[in-house]
C-alpha cells in the first residue's frame, strides 16, 4: 500500500501553521476577525483548493494523453456549510473550457473524475457534484 504523508506544525505560537508535502510549504491560517493573521487560506478551503487541483491534474493529463486541446480550463470548487459540528454538507465542482465539441469535454470530466484521489475519498462521505458550466450532470 503506498504512503502519502504531509506535515503540519505551528508557526512561532501564532494560529499560523505550515504545511509540509515533500519539498513544497503552504502556510494555514485563520482570517484576522477568527483570530488569525490572514497568512494563508484556512484548511476547509486547503481540501477545497487540494479537491480542485487534484480535479485539474487529472483533466489536464487526460487531455494531453488524447492530444486534446482545452482553451480557458479552470475549476470552479464551491460548497456549502453545514454546523453542529462544522462541515461541508456538498461540495459541487464546475468546469469551464472549450474543446472542438462538447462530448469531447464531457470525455475528459468522466476521465478526471474517475482518477481525482480526492474526489474518489470526499465522494463517499460528502454529496460530491462534477459539472459543466451551463450543464447539470
Amino acid at each position: 500500500m503506498a504512503e502519502m504523508l504531509v506535515t503540519v506544525a505551528q508557526v512561532d505560537g501564532t494560529m499560523t501553521s505550515e504545511g509540509t508535502a515533500r519539498e513544497h510549504r503552504v502556510l494555514i491560517d485563520r482570517p484576522t476577525d477568527k483570530g488569525g493573521r490572514d497568512r494563508g487560506p484556512m484548511g476547509g478551503e486547503l481540501l477545497l483548493l487540494a479537491l480542485g487541483g487534484c480535479f485539474m491534474s487529472n483533466l489536464i493529463a487526460a487531455a494531453a494523453a488524447r492530444g486534446v486541446s482545452v482553451d480557458g480550463l479552470t475549476v470552479d470548487v464551491r460548497a456549502t456549510l453545514a454546523s453542529a459540528p462544522p462541515r461541508f454538507d456538498a461540495i459541487g465542482l464546475e468546469v469551464h473550457g472549450k474543446t472542438a465539441d462538447d462530448a469531447t469535454l464531457d470525455k475528459l470530466v468522466a476521465i478526471a473524475e474517475r482518477a481525482c484521489i480526492v474526489h474518489n475519498t470526499l465522494a463517499g462521505g460528502v454529496p460530491l457534484t462534477v459539472r459543466r458550466a451551463g450543464r447539470g450532470r
